[in-house]
């Protein structure tokens, strides 16, 4: 094996050069901004009059063939591909006159030494030969009479590269003249060597580094030897220590910080690089300042120090309930604190509240996905009340007592409810365990070592009455027994602590209370009252559950807010919040820390999937090229804006369909975010607070029931001959079923506060002949359409059991008794429309007659 250093230009000069992708490599997949980095580097090339680039590496083995050589690329295709179409991109705008060289020879200099060789036959001309998927695709490229493969990877960034030439950024001379200063490392293999097992040493070389790793090297290695030392010792070797070598973590939350979005664990680095660089650091020293700060806030938050052990405790117990996703919140109000901003006292109860509303959403088994944008965005919340940080710990209080649906700050009596009812001892260990240490020690100044106690193994968790029921149990809890063995065992009531777990066994309650180290004898606070009873039975349960119920609200207390803000603030909902939608008004929404005002729903899903798409230009491509309904999406893109009756331009032949209802869009939205591999979290809505709101919430029970006492005459009497509706009453819920005549399927119809709709429903018991019938039905899309006289919107669902296909009416709302004869119209209409053009195929499918 051989390696030297060479220039990228003077490896590709030569006509005789073939370069060959072998079979066993991937396809071309370089994305655009693979391609954007390139040419900014490009332009850096020239802007600093670097002498040379280094652009990576290059392994080959080489082999004559005739009069070719002929280079077998086991390493850097990407590289040498993307290079090929930055040229080729050249080479076209010089031979079309777009743009001019001021070397009248660079045209045939750039086509005749790099890309082709001249003197071979057309179909072997081209020296870069990429395996068959792209070859085709490639080879298009060079005759421009031909029609381009749109969703190829190699046509995506050649056109990317064909577009910002053109911008005028670099001129031609000066583009091609970075190029010529591309260096590389050309690794020659021996014909002895091992191509397949030098491959995988390459791709393979142990552990990675992580995203801090790279930080430091990023940081440091450009500085001179001294500075490097310098600045090592001084800043970055605390950081480290401080952050208990979790760099990754803490710079993940101080860029939360500074940019108002979370970036992924494994994509740290690039997300600090770019932040850098797009604030234009030229002095190192500043940030590196700056982050040594955070990171002595950061080893408060993981390790405690505080003068207050209460704080201490506080912030122990945070820890073990695993609540990382709070640091980026309480990183800024510890800088508030040390700025004279919040008192010690302040401070606590910032961490007090914090912690009741965290353990308090837990027991009450919501969702701890919307944490993360919570703690994100909460500071900059408070701040935006009104301008300032002054009465920080009421605003504070205000924010979370305003959360709503699934992000709510748990109220007294849901709570209390929450911890009276649940399976306390199948919850997860590290709340079961924190509840039981609290529940020991709060309030008191006498605190036990529960924790060290528990890991352990010392204490264990009691059941009172015992899992398994003997005789003398039987007897003691009365004729009852079995109804209160199965309401009662593992709720918090019948639950306690001890260290005797193995003594007590299933003996009766007399001997569990009196026996050596037993109830009555117990130094644990939680035993004394259990070990005054004479007995255990229902009303002891019942009796203890409102003990209980009583002291957990004293432990995690529900704020109270003396802030009133003049102006009231809007909802603020994630896309990774479990949250319907419907009948909602956007009026803002922050994709990736910018936010952005907008007037409709369609307005917000044009623009982020606009911005997703500019990342990647390839996904939403493929899916408009793509006609399969088993590609999930694909029905939502397409190349011609003929092929929607409503829809949405994206990018020159790019459309996105958006005759669809608000939460379609939502969940549409979800399933692009996974496609892009972007968090859900990045996108948020504002959504105005109607006046009414409140009072429509209340009464939508009342609302629909009384919606569906007006329509449901309708559709029976439309449905007389076949009774689809004949056996339905009027219901509070938004949806009323019609059923065809075959178990499982059924036409829906579905009033909400913003649409109504009517949909084929099929909900089978077999996920899969679900799947089988929606794809025989759409294989007829054409033909029932024409039938229904609409575009309807067809959803294979293909991660839910059921499947489903429907029309809606936009702009109608149930709470508004004006609109309902439109809606009840829409309901009789669709239904008998959707019921005429489905029969005949479900007929045909079941081999039945309906």
């Amino acid at each position: 094996m051989n390696g030297n250093a060479q220039k990228l230009i003077k490896y590709l000069d030569g006509a005789s050069k073939r370069f060959i992708i072998p079979v066993y490599q991937r396809n071309y997949d370089w994305k655009m901004e693979h391609c954007k980095q390139l040419y900014d580097d490009l332009l850096k090339v020239i802007r600093q009059n670097r002498k040379s680039h280094f652009f990576g590496s290059i392994v080959s083995v080489q082999s004559e063939s005739g009069t070719m050589e002929e280079f077998l690329i086991i390493d850097g295709q990407q590289r040498l591909t993307t290079i090929s179409l930055l040229l080729l991109a050249i080479y076209h705008l010089l031979s079309s006159g777009k743009m001019v060289s001021r070397d009248h020879q660079l045209t045939d200099k750039i086509l005749k030494k790099y890309l082709i060789d001249e003197y071979e036959p057309e179909e072997k001309r081209i020296k870069l030969k990429p395996i068959k998927n792209d070859q085709k695709a490639f080879g298009i490229l060079f005759d421009q009479d031909e029609e381009y493969i749109p969703d190829s990877n190699l046509t995506i960034n050649y056109r990317y590269f064909y577009d910002r030439i053109q911008h005028g950024e670099l001129d031609i001379d000066e583009l091609f003249d970075a190029i010529c200063k591309l260096e590389i490392i050309n690794i020659s293999l021996n014909h002895e060597d091992n191509p397949q097992l030098i491959f995988e040493s390459l791709n393979s070389t142990g552990l990675d580094l992580s995203e801090g790793d790279k930080i430091r090297n990023y940081i440091l290695m450009g500085l001179p030897n001294d500075q490097q030392t310098k600045f090592y010792e001084k800043y970055w070797n605390r950081i480290e220590s401080y952050t208990d070598y979790d760099v990754s973590s803490f710079v993940r939350d101080y860029l939360s910080i500074k940019q108002q979005s979370t970036p992924n664990m494994n994509s740290v680095y690039p997300t600090f690089k770019k932040y850098v660089e797009d604030a234009g650091v030229a002095d190192i020293e500043p940030l590196l300042k700056d982050l040594l700060e955070y990171a002595k806030r950061y080893a408060f938050l993981i390790k405690g120090g505080h003068s207050d052990e209460q704080l201490n405790s506080c912030i122990y117990r945070l820890n073990r309930l695993s609540t990382s996703v709070t640091r980026p919140f309480l990183l800024e109000v510890i800088r508030l604190s040390e700025s004279g901003a919040l008192t010690a006292d302040e401070l606590i109860e910032v961490f007090h509240f914090t912690e009741s509303y965290l353990f308090r959403r837990a027991i009450c088994d919501l969702p701890t996905n919307a944490l993360n944008k919570i703690f994100l965005l909460l500071h900059r919340e408070i701040i935006r009340f009104d301008g300032d940080e002054s009465h920080y710990v009421e605003k504070f209080k205000y924010a979370l007592l305003n959360k709503r649906e699934r992000t709510r700050f748990p109220s007294d009596e849901e709570f209390a409810e929450c911890m009276s009812t649940r399976n306390i001892y199948g919850m997860n260990p590290k709340n079961k365990l924190y509840l039981f240490e609290r529940l020991e020690n709060s309030e008191t100044s006498e605190t036990k070592d529960v924790w060290g106690h528990l890991d352990r193994g010392e204490y264990s968790i009691e059941h009172i009455m015992p899992q398994h029921l003997t005789a003398a149990w039987i007897v003691s809890l009365g004729e009852n027994y079995e109804a209160i063995h199965a309401n009662w065992l593992h709720r918090l009531a019948n639950l306690t602590l001890t260290a005797y777990n193995s003594r007590y066994s299933n003996s009766p309650f007399a001997e569990k209370r009196d026996m050596p180290h037993g109830f009555k004898d117990s130094g644990l606070r939680i035993n004394q009252w259990v070990g005054q009873k004479e007995q255990w039975g229902l009303p002891e349960l019942e009796e203890r559950d409102q003990l209980l119920k009583n002291t957990v609200i004293g432990i995690w207390p529900y704020p109270t807010s003396n802030y009133h803000p003049q102006k009231k603030q809007m909802d603020a909902i994630a896309l990774d919040e479990d949250v319907i939608l419907t009948g909602r008004v956007l009026s803002r929404y922050s994709f990736k820390g910018a936010e952005q005002p907008v007037a409709s729903w369609a307005d917000m899903y044009q623009q982020v999937i606009t911005m997703l798409h500019s990342e990647n230009k390839a996904v939403l491509t493929k899916l408009a090229v793509s006609k399969d309904p088993a590609v999930d999406l694909s029905l939502h893109f397409s190349m011609s804006s003929t092929s929607f009756n409503s829809c949405r331009q994206i990018d020159t032949d790019l459309y996105v369909w958006t005759g669809t209802d608000t939460q379609y869009k939502i969940n549409n939205l979800r399933k692009i975010f996974a496609i892009f591999d972007v968090p859900e979290s990045e996108l948020v809505f504002y959504l105005k607070d109607e006046d009414n709101s409140e009072t429509v919430a209340g009464n939508r029970y009342e609302i629909r029931k009384k919606y569906w006492e007006y329509t449901l005459p309708q559709l029976k009497n439309a449905f007389s001959e076949n009774g689809l509706f004949g056996n339905v009453n009027p219901v509070t819920s938004n949806w009323i079923a019609g059923f065809v005549g075959i178990p499982g399927i059924h036409i829906d119809c579905v009033a909400n506060f913003d649409e109504s709709r009517v949909e084929l429903y099929l909900g089978m018991a077999s996920k899969e002949k679900n799947k089988e019938l929606f794809d025989f039905l759409f294989a007829r899309k054409d033909n029932i359409e024409k039938v229904i006289g609409t575009q309807l919107i067809w959803s294979r669902m293909d991660d839910n059991k059921a499947s489903k296909i429907h029309t809606f009416l936009p702009g109608v709302d149930i709470s508004k008794d004006i609109d309902w004869p439109r809606m009840a119209k829409f309901h009789v209409d669709a239904s008998k429309k959707l019921y005429l053009a489905f029969k005949e195929y479900l007929e045909q499918y079941f081999h039945i007659l309906l």
